[in-house]
């Protein structure tokens, strides 16, 4: 049961920080006074929670313990590899959008 939550442990953190950015990116468009565009707050609070996010990965492959073996071995560190992945790709548009 172990080695699964290992191997789910970085799909789940990127799940945590999908959630996490698109609500803040929500929150920083309702709170907007032109609804066309964010403050430089609500942008700087987007990548410092998406560079957490990196962060949180980062330090997840290095506390997975690399084995040299098959892939059952080796799939919590290729888990935390796709999480790392998703987050840097599919949370960096966020941070480039003008608009609401």
């Amino acid at each position: 049961m172990r080695w699964l939550a290992l191997s789910l442990a970085g799909p789940t953190l990127w799940a945590v920080m999908f959630v996490a950015l698109y609500a803040l990116h929500g929150v920083a468009c309702a709170g907007a006074v032109l609804p066309e565009t964010m403050g430089g707050g609500a942008r700087f609070g987007l990548a410092a929670l998406w560079i957490a996010g990196l962060g949180a990965h980062i330090a997840l492959l290095r506390a997975l313990p690399r084995r040299a073996g098959g892939l059952a071995e080796n799939l919590p560190h290729a888990g935390a590899w796709i999480g790392l992945g998703a987050t840097a790709f599919t949370l960096f548009p966020v941070l480039l959008l003008s608009s609401c």
